[in-house]
């Protein structure tokens, strides 16, 4: 193991990627549905199976990305290089996703498809080789922890402001000309983030000779190690628990809550909640392990985020405290599974079959693409199939069915998660 500590400022370097690639996840995830439906007028089923197939798509193609960076990790420019390529593509991709043409709703249906496709191929470009090297950045687990602090700490700042500059936009701009002013202000981020990371963070702990691994066998290697198979099927639950609440939270605030003026606090407050919590998750697995962490920030979760379901029109200050209690649970779910993913894989290295990073954080990556892919896939034809309409006039029944798959359903799948984590050979080896 290689105890040293990694320097703040080095890390801070390579976290402050992690700053605009938040700051596009948002809005990608949260509010293409919203945008495309309602502001735009296409129909929520229709946008809601566009984003399952266009996000299927996205995470088949997070394994090959991840095979190609292992192939070029000691070439030139390493993984970097894909950071490189990356970054000015994501942002011409999410440029055109926010600034569509007056078409109509067939044609623009087609343009969120391309913009999809090219924001979604550039991000896993970058993301996929961004987290492979922060594992590859000390072998220590509890400096691991802090890397992916350091990164997720950066992201929540990059959420801040996606969820905030949008909202105080639209007091002059309007809820179109909001979003095409957010995309401007994040090309020259994502540049200067990329730049910042490519030059100035700590360079990879030095490993033996790469074990060179056809494309089959970098897609199955993985699934060969027990713990990432367990570990896997937490993420996939644990997941698709966070990734439905994403994708309804627009719709819950403005239709069961009904304060949509308010959707940028209630953003703000959870995320803002995560990042002050995200340290005292950190010190809890030194000394409790990550494993034991995460459960009882799962506990934690659960309890704070059931209540929504009982709330109705008006009650902002509840749903402002649900926001802020389950919000504490979010900084586990940032920082320690990509932790415990990269301890993971050093049973790779023992069993001398060596290191697949790429390998393992693009299927990692395809994992989420897919629980997110669900979330949408499912919840908006769900909701639709019930006569849920966004902003209209809705019976009871439409809102009682939306706060139930909002807060009912994300809180079974964590708990299914739990259980699973508790049950699985990590809670035993006390990572």
């Amino acid at each position: 193991m290689n105890g040293l500590k990694l320097p703040a400022g080095r890390l801070a370097a390579y976290g402050i990627l992690g700053f605009p690639l938040a700051m596009a996840a948002l809005p990608i995830y949260v509010h293409v549905p919203k945008f495309y439906a309602d502001t735009l007028g296409l129909s929520l089923a229709g946008v809601g199976l566009i984003l399952l197939f266009a996000r299927i798509f996205d995470a088949v193609q997070d394994p090959l990305l991840g095979w190609w960076s292992d192939a070029r990790r000691l070439k030139p420019g390493g993984r970097w290089r894909f950071v490189a390529v990356g970054a000015p593509v994501m942002a011409l991709g999410l440029y055109g996703l926010f600034n569509p043409p007056e078409w109509d709703a067939g044609a623009l249906g087609w343009w969120l498809v391309a913009n999809l496709l090219i924001v979604y191929t550039a991000y896993s470009m970058v993301t996929v080789s961004y987290t492979a090297i922060g594992a590859e950045l000390s072998d220590d687990p509890v400096e691991r922890t802090r890397v992916t602090a350091f990164r997720e700490g950066a992201g929540l700042a990059g959420v801040f402001l996606a969820a905030a500059l949008p909202e105080a936009l639209k007091q002059s701009a309007g809820d179109r000309g909001a979003f095409a002013q957010f995309s401007i202000v994040f090309v020259p981020l994502v540049l200067a983030g990329a730049a910042i990371a490519i030059t100035w963070s700590p360079k990879p702990v030095s490993r033996p000779a790469v074990v060179r691994t056809p494309l089959s066998a970098a897609l199955t290697i993985p699934f060969a190690n027990r713990d990432f198979r367990w570990l896997v099927a937490v993420f996939v639950l644990n997941g698709i628990a966070a990734s439905i609440p994403a994708t309804l939270v627009l719709f819950y605030i403005e239709d069961v809550v009904q304060r949509p003026e308010l959707a940028a606090a209630f953003l703000i407050a959870y995320f803002a909640a995560g990042a002050l919590g995200l340290p005292g998750w950190v010190w809890l697995s030194r000394r409790v392990g990550k494993v034991r962490a995460w459960l009882v920030s799962m506990g934690v979760s659960i309890v704070a985020f059931v209540w929504a379901f009982l709330l109705g029109p008006g009650d902002a200050n509840a749903f402002f405290a649900i926001c802020v209690l389950s919000g504490l649970g979010l900084g586990a779910d940032l920082a320690l599974p990509p932790a415990l993913l990269a301890d993971v894989i050093d049973q790779d290295e023992a069993r001398g079959v060596g290191r697949n990073e790429g390998a393992y954080f693009g299927l990692w990556a395809l994992t989420t693409k897919l629980n997110l892919a669900l979330a949408a896939g499912l919840a908006l034809p769900l909701l639709a199939a019930f006569g849920y309409e966004p902003s209209g006039e809705n019976a009871a029944r439409p809102l009682v069915v939306l706060a139930g798959v909002y807060a009912l359903l994300p809180c079974v799948l964590k708990a299914l998660a739990a259980v699973t984590l508790a049950r699985s050979p990590l809670f035993s080896a006390s990572r």
